[in-house]
């Protein structure tokens, strides 16, 4: 990773000392510098409120239940979706994250295809993080991760991992029926 790759606000000013930049270029980055400073600031903060509206939410209580599954994913498995009874299954519920598998047929042949991606990308990347944490030795989906990864590679275990989690999360969701959704007090 370049230096300029991994900026960060502790160390940056002693990274660019070592540089010989223009003024102009050290002006510009010192703009840009000060954006991302107010950004991660505001990001934070969002952050911040997020965990506190998950921890009173019940939906996003129960989600949170499920391993791998945080404030930030649990509050965008909730909404991302919008209104699960518009959801019978928890195929459907993959498929609104776009993680299901297109097929390509003809006549004579059928192949599986690549992902749909035809959903929320939100979603898609909420699920995909989550799952990131099967291969952690102390997730239950552990060995079924490393069996997968065998055979398949990290990121196509990662996103099996991904489909379990989102129908768990949405037969979770679905015994809370309306009160997963109710306003947090």
């Amino acid at each position: 990773m370049s230096a300029l790759a991994r900026l960060d606000a502790r160390d940056v000013h002693e990274q660019l000392a070592g540089l010989e930049l223009a003024a102009v270029a050290e002006q510009q980055i010192a703009v840009a510098l000060r954006m991302i400073e107010q950004l991660s600031r505001e990001l934070q903060e969002l952050d911040r409120e997020l965990g506190r509206l998950a921890r009173r939410q019940a939906g996003c209580k129960a989600l949170m239940r499920h391993y791998g599954i945080g404030p930030l994913v649990a509050t965008a498995f909730l909404a991302e979706p919008g209104d699960r009874r518009r959801l019978s299954s928890s195929k459907q519920a993959v498929r609104c994250a776009g993680l299901d598998v297109a097929v390509y047929e003809s006549d004579t042949r059928r192949r599986a295809g690549r992902l749909s991606r035809q959903g929320s990308p939100v979603l898609r990347w909420a699920a995909f993080e989550a799952a990131r944490s099967a291969a952690r030795p102390s997730s239950p989906d552990h060995q079924y991760y490393t069996e997968l990864k065998a055979r398949l590679g990290a990121n196509r275990a990662a996103l099996t991992i991904a489909r379990k989690l989102l129908r768990r999360a949405h037969h979770t969701l679905r015994e809370l029926g309306d009160a997963a959704t109710a306003p947090a007090h």
